[in-house]
């Protein structure tokens, strides 16, 4: 009964430093308040605390752990996004929407390896109402992730190989990899070096995001041979590490498509969710832009949400 107690206090005690940390190093804290946070940590936390925010001498790796710990809210237990509204914008200027919903639920479980489940539904148009995608990911590398579709109009679940992770996503120009599935044991990674960013002028809404952003910069290859891309120039925020832009070159080292992401701080929750990307396709001029709203962490989602009988059950 006491190993079970403290196995218990343990996890705690890990759930409330990350949390700590992810308050440390969000853009919502300013500079001058982060000596009396540290001082509210117990004294055995601040080391870890202070390690989990980026600094000039991390390593392309840690930078890159820290990365895909926003990517995936790692900060929280669950978080659902009610309302993403997905624009699919031709070179013509010809729009169609695609409205959806995601749910996360983070286990980080070593038992039985899981890291986290993710569910994507498409809600309109109504031609494809109920299309999803539900991904099981795993700790072990070497493990691949369980990834399912659901055919509503066929009454049917496909899985899906991890050969099929560059396929368009819902047919928006993020692929299944980017939108659901890549994670940090997948590339290599080299420390470029530290840079502001230039900006990024966005052709949906006239705004130029992130001018004179202090940047870390790191360079990602895929480990798998004959991929997609041969390589990704990754911009990470300076303050907590989040990816801002990233520029992505085919197999033969030309820059084919950019992508960029808009993050919003929550104080009350110490969250940092993605709130606005684009994903521009440089060779026929197409782009996706997504606009994410209704978010909403820690609501309990229930880790059985998260399977094949929900895809078929549900209603969306």
């Amino acid at each position: 009964m006491d190993r079970r107690k403290n196995k218990r206090y343990l996890k705690v005690g890990r759930i409330l430093v990350l949390a700590t940390a992810m308050l440390i190093f969000s853009r919502g804290v300013p500079f001058g308040e982060e000596g009396a946070l540290l001082k509210k940590t117990p004294p055995e936390c601040q080391k870890c605390c202070e390690s989990m925010k980026p600094q000039p001498a991390m390593s392309a790796d840690d930078l890159m752990r820290i990365k895909y710990y926003v990517k995936y809210t790692k900060f929280a237990r669950d978080v659902s996004f009610d309302n993403v509204k997905n624009l699919l914008i031709d070179k013509g200027g010809f729009t169609r929407e695609k409205d959806a919903q995601r749910f996360r639920i983070i286990l980080n479980r070593v038992s039985d390896d899981l890291d986290y489940k993710d569910m994507i539904t498409l809600t309109a148009p109504q031609n494809v109402k109920g299309l999803s995608v539900l991904t099981w990911s795993y700790l072990n590398p070497k493990k691949d992730q369980d990834i399912w579709l659901w055919l509503p109009s066929l009454r049917k679940v496909r899985r899906i190989s991890q050969s099929e992770a560059d396929d368009a996503a819902f047919g928006s120009d993020f692929t299944q990899e980017e939108m659901t599935s890549r994670r940090w044991d997948d590339e290599t990674y080299t420390y470029v070096g530290e840079k502001k960013f230039e900006g990024f002028k966005s052709p949906y809404n006239g705004k130029t995001y992130y001018a004179g952003q202090d940047c870390y910069v790191v360079e990602a290859k895929p480990k798998r041979k004959n991929w997609y891309y041969s390589k990704r120039v990754v911009y990470l925020h300076k303050d907590f590490a989040g990816k801002i832009f990233d520029e992505i070159y085919d197999p033969t080292g030309r820059k084919y498509k950019v992508t960029l992401i808009v993050y919003e701080y929550w104080p009350d929750t110490k969250c940092i969710p993605q709130v606005h990307q684009e994903c521009h396709n440089l060779i026929t001029g197409h782009y996706t832009v997504s606009e994410i709203g209704g978010i909403k962490f820690n609501g309990g989602i229930d880790e059985n949400f998260f399977s094949e009988k929900t895809l078929m059950r549900t209603k969306w």
